[in-house]
């Protein structure tokens, strides 16, 4: 730092315009001396106080706490894309298991229409045998009904008949025909 005050200094005293001066130099008339013993006189005052340290010494602090600055915003930075990478691998984590529940709830889905259109042919499958079964069970009831009225017409008939063409002897002849049979049967 002495060095870069020296240099000024000495070339304050070799220029021209120093030695332009009318007159000697080194004289109190001379605003030129004047001035440059001025100027050193101020440059030792601020040697003595040591304001060049000082100087130095806040320049030091302002580029420590400007170091310190830097290294903090790089570690927020840091934190930040740390923080930021978390929260994307959390995201693509979210996303994973929302696809797993949407083809879980499509499997589920499909399991219970498969389920409800096999309860439905099994329902259908046995209304159908149902029905069959009512059907068939009407048809021999009405078969069943037929055949008895048939057998009762055609007793009916067969008792007019009979009444027509058989007469008093014959019809005892057949009471006693039917009685030895029973009592053949019965003993």
């Amino acid at each position: 730092m002495r060095k870069l005050i020296l240099i000024p200094a000495l070339v304050a005293l070799t220029t021209s315009p120093a030695l332009a001066a009318e007159g000697p130099f080194f004289s109190l008339k001379n605003s030129d001396f004047v001035v440059l013993i001025s100027f050193l006189i101020f440059v030792g005052i601020l040697f003595y106080f040591k304001v060049p340290a000082l100087v130095n010494g806040l320049l030091d602090k302002r580029a420590a706490m400007i170091k310190a600055e830097l290294e903090e915003a790089r570690a927020l930075r840091e934190q930040a894309q740390t923080l930021l990478a978390s929260y994307e691998r959390k995201q693509k984590e979210v996303q994973e298991q929302a696809e797993r529940i949407i083809a879980q709830a499509r499997d589920e889905a499909t399991a219970v229409a498969a389920q409800a259109k096999e309860d439905l042919k099994k329902s259908i499958a046995r209304r159908i045998a149902s029905a069959e079964d009512q059907i068939a069970s009407a048809e021999a009831a009405a078969i069943k009904e037929v055949r008895d009225r048939a057998v009762v017409i055609a007793i009916g008939a067969a008792r007019d008949v009979i009444a027509k063409q058989m007469t008093a002897a014959d019809a005892g002849k057949m009471i006693d025909d039917g009685i030895a049979i029973v009592d053949a049967k019965l003993h």
